[in-house]
C-alpha cells in the first residue's frame, strides 16, 4: 500500500510542517570533499567487505573521493531519530517511520537533485516518495526498499511455509507437534503495533482497518490486546539482527517477524532458514538517505549519495540485504544480485507492501487517529507484561 501525496500533505500538516518555508537553502555547488563522513545506518548497509570480501561498496568511494566514512548502527528508527537530534552526523538511512519527523523537526536539510547526476535514473516509484518528498521538496535519496517477512525454521515446520502470521500473535502448536509458546520473537520497536494492525485488518474486518498506521481507539485497543497475546508467547523481543540471528541457532527460536538480511546470512550458512509473505500481507520499509541539516562534510555527503545510486552499489546493498534496488538498471547484470533477484526479493511486489510511515493524530482514512507518541509509551508498557 503505497502512500500517496495526499496523504503526505495530511501527515505534514499533522507534523505541525510546513515546507519549504523553514527550509535551509540546499547546496548550490558542489566543492572538494572534506575528507570524512559520518554516517547512521541501518546493519548491513555500509559494508566495507569486512563481513564478506565480495561486499565492499566503501573502500572504492574512500580512495576516489578522499572521504573516510565512519558509521554509527542504528537498530530501530526511534534509535535513529535519538542519534540526529544529538547530532555530529552527516547521513542517516532513514526509513519513513522516521523520515518525516526528521524533516518536522528540521533535522535534516533539502537536497539539490541537481548535484546529484543519477537522481533521473531512479525508479519512479520512489524518485517523488511521501516518506522523503514534501511539498515537492526533496529531503534526500531514496537507497532501498523491502519487507519484513516471517523468517521460520523448516526443519520444525516440516518444510512447508506458513501460511498466516498467527504463528507469532496466537497460541498455536506447530507442525513439529510442540506449542510456539516460548519460541517466537517479535520486533522490539513501537512500529510492530502495525503489524498486529496488519493481522487484523485480515482477521477482524469488523474494526474496520484501513491503514495499519491509521488507528482509531477501538482499533488501536485491538492491536494493543493483540500483543499482549503476543506478549505471552514471546521468548525475546529483538532489535539486533545479530542476536536474533543467534537466538535462531542456538536459542531454540523458530519463527519471528525478520528481515531479509537475517534469512540471507542464515541461509549463507546451510541452516534450516527460509521466509515468507504471509496471505495477510506484509509492512516494509523504505529507506532514504538523509542529510543532516549541521552536517560538515556536506561534499562528501553529496558524493555518497550519488555513489549509492549506482547500479552497482544498488545491486550489491540488495544482494547483500535482501532488498530491492531504487534503481531499476541495477536489476540486470549485478554478479551478485543475479537478473533474478529482483524478482526473488519482490521488485514487483511494491504495491502489496505497507510500508513504515509515521502514525499522527490527523489521518486521512478516518479524521482522528492514535499518535505515534502513545504507540511509544503503550508498546513499552505491553512488551512489560502491562
Amino acid at each position: 500500500m503505497k502512500q500517496t501525496l495526499k496523504s503526505c500533505t495530511a501527515l505534514t500538516l499533522s507534523l505541525g510542517l510546513v515546507a519549504p518555508a523553514f527550509a535551509q537553502e540546499p547546496l548550490k555547488e558542489l566543492g572538494k570533499g572534506e575528507g570524512e563522513l559520518s554516517i547512521v545506518a541501518w546493519p548491513g548497509y555500509i559494508e566495507r567487505g569486512e563481513t564478506d570480501k565480495n561486499y565492499d561498496w566503501v573502500t572504492e568511494f574512500e580512495k576516489k573521493t578522499g572521504c573516510k566514512i565512519s558509521v554509527k548502527t542504528a537498530a530501530t528508527s526511534d534509535e535513529m531519530v535519538a542519534l540526529m537530534n544529538e547530532g555530529g552526523f552527516d547521513l542517516v538511512t532513514a526509513s519513513g517511520d522516521a523520515s518525516l519527523r526528521l524533516v518536522a523537526g528540521k533535522r535534516v536539510q533539502p537536497i539539490n537533485t541537481d548535484l546529484i547526476p543519477s537522481w533521473k535514473t531512479i525508479d519512479e516509484r520512489m524518485q517523488n516518495a511521501p516518506w522523503h518528498t514534501v511539498n515537492g521538496v526533496h529531503y534526500g535519496t531514496p537507497y532501498v526498499w523491502g519487507p519484513n517477512v516471517l523468517m521460520y525454521n523448516t526443519e520444525v515446520f516440516k518444510g512447508e511455509a506458513p501460511k498466516s502470521w498467527k504463528v507469532v500473535f496466537e497460541e498455536t502448536t506447530l507442525p513439529d507437534g510442540k506449542s510456539n509458546k516460548g519460541r517466537i520473537q517479535a520486533y522490539d520497536g513501537p512500529i510492530h503495533v502495525a503489524d498486529a494492525a496488519n493481522y487484523l485488518m485480515a482477521h477482524k474486518p469488523e474494526l474496520g482497518i484501513k491503514d495499519p498506521y491509521e488507528l482509531n481507539e477501538d482499533q488501536y485497543k485491538a492491536a494493543l490486546d493483540l500483543l499482549r497475546t503476543q506478549r505471552t508467547l514471546v521468548g525475546r523481543y529483538w532489535h539486533d539482527a545479530m542476536i536474533q540471528i543467534d537466538d535462531f541457532k542456538n536459542e531454540g527460536v523458530v519463527a519471528s517477524g525478520s528481515w531479509p538480511f537475517q534469512v540471507n546470512l542464515m541461509k549463507a550458512e546451510k541452516l534450516p532458514i527460509a521466509s515468507v509473505i504471509p496471505e495477510e500481507g506484509v509492512t516494509g520499509w523504505a529507506d532514504t538517505t538523509m542529510l543532516h541539516a549541521e552536517s560538515e562534510h556536506p561534499n562528501c555527503a553529496y558524493m555518497w549519495m550519488e555513489h549509492t545510486l549506482s547500479p552497482k552499489v544498488q545491486g550489491d546493498v540488495s544482494a547483500w540485504f535482501g532488498a530491492n534496488p531504487s534503481v531499476g538498471a541495477a536489476c540486470k547484470g549485478n554478479e551478485l544480485l543475479t537478473d533474478e533477484g529482483c524478482a526473488t526479493n519482490g521488485y514487483d511486489d511494491f504495491e502489496k507492501v505497507k510500508f513504515w510511515k509515521t502514525p499522527v493524530s490527523k489521518c486521512e482514512s478516518q479524521g482522528e487517529c492514535v499518535p505515534y507518541h502513545r504507540w511509544v509509551s503503550d508498546y513499552i508498557g505491553v512488551i512489560g507484561g502491562r
